[in-house]
C-alpha cells in the first residue's frame, strides 16, 4: 500500500511539473519600462571620457584615429594611389578619403596604417623592398611603424619602418623607406605634419583596453565594473519606476581570458546585475551590443577601426555568443530577453545573412528557455517594417527600433514644440505600423530626451518626456531610455533626470 501511494504521489508530481504554465504577459508586466546601463559592460567614452585620462603615452593616437599627412617637404598629402592596392604616393594638395589613414596601435609608440580600401601601408615584397605600398590586407611587421613625434610640435612626426630606416618623400610620386638622416626641418623628406581627425576619434572597448596595455588594462576595466553600476543603482531604479535593465554586451564576455586586447571579468558583473535585479524585482533584456568584426562601425561595437565587417564568416562565432548566455541565464527568474544584436548596420550588413544570423539565434535562446522573449534589432538606414514578416514566424519574439530626435538634418532646426509634436505624429504612427495584431512585440530599444533644441526650458524638457513616455508607451514589450549615467548633468543621464524633476516615471 505504501508502495502504491508513492508511486500515486509521482504520477502526481509529474502532472503537475509537466502543467505548469508558460509566463503570461501580465506575470512580467508587459510593457516593460528599462533603462540601457551603456558604458558599463561596452565601453562609450562619450558617456565617460576621464576613463582614457590615464593612458600614459600617445592617447591621442588610439586605434581607429584618422589622420592625414602632409609632407613637409613637398608640401603636398599622403595618398595610396587608387585608395589602395599599389604604391603609396605624396602628390596630393589637399585631403579626403583616399588621403585618410586609420591606426592600429601595436604598441605605445608603433602603428599599423589601414587605408581606404582596407590594405595596410608597408614594405614591397613583404619587407624585402624600400618602396612604400599598401597591398597586405594581413599586417605584419613589414607594416609596422614606430611614430617618433617632435618634442616642440607632437604633430610633427616621423616613420620608422622595420629595416630602421625612415619614411621619406622623395619625389611626388616615389615614397620609399631608406632615409638615414635626423632633424626636423621642413626640408627633411621624412618629416610629415600629421593632422588628426577629431571628428573620427573612436572610444570602445578596444581603444580603451588596447590603450592602457596588457599590464594596466585589467585593473582599469575591474575598477570600472565594480564602480560605475552597483546594488544601490538598482535599488534607485526599482524605486523610481522602472522595472527592468537593458544591459548592452561585447562578445568577449564568453571567456575569461578573451583575445587581446580584451580583458576578462564582466561575466561576473552581468552575473551582479541578474542578483541585483532579483532583489529588487527588476527584469533584465542582455543585449549583445558588439559582435565580432562589428555589426556597424560605431565604438559602441567596439569597432577597432571604424569599419563594420561583421558578415556570413561571422555568423557561427555570434550564435556561440548567444548560446553561451542563454545557457547561463535561461533559468534565472529575472531574464525578460536576449536582444541578438544591436543596430546591425544596412546595407553593409546583409538582411539575408542576418536573417540567417536571428533564425540560428533564436533557436540557440530555444535550447534553454521557451519563455524568454528574443529581441531582433531593426538594421539602421533600413526600412523599419523590414523584418515584420520574417519575425511573425517566430514565437515570443519582439522587434527592436531605436527613436532619437537627433543625429539628422530633420531635427535641426525644429524648436521644442515641434519636436514633441512630432513624437504625437510620426513616432505614433510608425510606432502603429509595426504594432501588428498577429506579428512581434514591439520595443523602442533606445530613446532619450536629449535634442538639439537650445535654451529648452525646464518645462520643455518635461514636456518631451511626457510626450515620448506617452507614445512609446504604447510599445507592445516596452522601451528603454538611453542612458542610466553619463559623466555631465545632462538629458543623457536618465538618473539626473529623475533626481532634478525632469522626468517622473512612476506616474506612468
Amino acid at each position: 500500500m505504501a508502495n502504491h501511494n508513492n508511486y500515486i504521489t509521482l504520477l502526481m508530481s509529474f502532472y503537475l511539473l509537466s502543467s505548469v504554465p508558460t509566463l503570461s504577459l501580465a506575470e512580467i508586466n508587459l510593457p516593460l519600462k528599462a533603462v540601457n546601463l551603456g558604458n558599463w559592460l561596452v565601453t562609450e567614452g562619450w558617456l565617460e571620457p576621464s576613463l582614457f585620462d590615464k593612458i600614459p603615452i600617445n592617447k591621442d593616437l588610439l586605434d581607429g584615429t584618422q589622420v592625414q599627412l602632409l609632407s613637409t617637404k613637398l608640401n603636398k598629402y599622403l595618398c595610396p594611389e587608387n585608395g589602395g592596392g599599389t604604391i603609396v604616393v605624396a602628390n596630393r594638395t589637399s585631403a579626403s578619403g583616399w588621403e585618410t589613414f586609420r591606426l592600429w596601435r601595436i604598441t605605445e609608440s608603433s602603428f599599423q596604417l589601414r587605408v581606404f580600401n582596407k590594405q595596410f601601408v608597408g614594405l614591397e615584397n613583404q619587407g624585402q623592398g624600400n618602396t612604400i605600398v599598401a597591398v597586405s590586407t594581413n599586417p605584419g611587421d613589414s607594416e609596422t611603424f614606430e611614430i617618433l613625434r617632435n618634442s616642440n610640435d607632437s604633430n610633427r612626426i616621423r616613420f620608422k619602418a622595420s629595416n630602421g630606416l625612415f619614411l621619406q618623400a622623395q619625389t611626388e610620386t616615389i615614397v620609399t623607406a631608406d632615409y638615414e638622416g635626423s632633424g626636423w626641418e621642413d626640408e627633411n623628406p621624412s618629416v610629415f605634419q600629421m593632422k588628426i581627425l577629431s571628428d573620427k576619434y573612436l572610444k570602445g572597448e578596444f581603444q580603451l583596453t588596447n590603450g592602457y596595455g596588457p599590464d594596466k588594462a585589467p585593473q582599469v576595466m575591474q575598477n570600472h565594473w565594480n564602480t560605475y553600476i552597483t546594488e544601490e543603482d538598482f535599488k534607485f531604479m526599482s524605486a523610481n519606476g522602472l522595472n527592468a535593465v537593458r544591459i548592452p554586451v561585447g562578445w568577449w564576455i564568453v571567456s575569461d581570458s578573451p583575445p587581446k586586447p580584451y580583458v576578462g571579468g564582466s561575466l561576473q558583473a552581468l552575473d551582479n546585475a541578474f542578483t541585483w535585479a532579483e532583489k529588487y524585482g527588476m527584469k533584465v533584456i542582455v543585449d549583445l551590443h558588439a559582435a565580432q568584426g562589428s555589426q556597424n562601425g560605431n565604438e559602441h561595437s567596439s569597432t577597432r577601426d571604424g569599419y563594420q565587417e561583421w558578415g556570413e564568416s561571422n555568423v557561427q562565432e555570434t550564435v556561440d555568443v548567444i548560446d553561451f548566455l542563454a545557457s547561463r541565464f535561461a533559468k534565472n527568474p529575472s531574464l525578460a530577453s536576449i536582444e541578438l544584436m544591436n543596430e546591425p548596420l544596412a546595407p553593409g550588413v546583409n538582411l539575408d545573412t542576418l536573417k540567417k544570423f536571428y533564425s540560428a539565434g533564436y533557436d540557440a535562446v530555444r535550447k534553454y528557455t521557451t519563455t524568454a522573449y528574443v529581441i531582433f534589432s531593426n538594421r539602421l538606414s533600413a526600412d523599419p517594417a523590414e523584418l515584420l514578416s520574417f519575425a511573425s514566424a517566430f514565437d515570443r519574439v519582439v522587434i527592436d527600433v531605436h527613436y532619437y530626435n537627433l543625429f539628422t538634418d530633420l531635427f535641426k532646426n525644429m524648436n521644442a514644440q515641434q519636436n514633441i509634436d512630432y513624437i504625437y505624429n510620426q513616432r505614433s504612427s510608425d510606432l502603429s505600423t509595426l504594432n501588428s495584431a498577429n506579428g512581434p512585440l514591439t520595443f523602442v530599444g533606445e530613446w532619450t530626451c536629449a535634442w538639439g533644441v537650445s535654451g529648452a526650458s525646464m518645462q520643455d524638457y518635461q514636456n518631451f518626456a511626457k510626450a515620448q513616455q506617452d507614445v512609446y508607451g504604447h510599445a507592445t514589450f516596452g522601451w528603454a531610455y538611453w542612458s542610466y549615467k553619463h559623466a555631465e548633468d545632462n538629458p543623457w543621464s536618465l538618473r539626473w533626470m529623475i533626481e532634478n524633476n525632469y522626468i517622473n516615471l512612476k506616474e506612468t
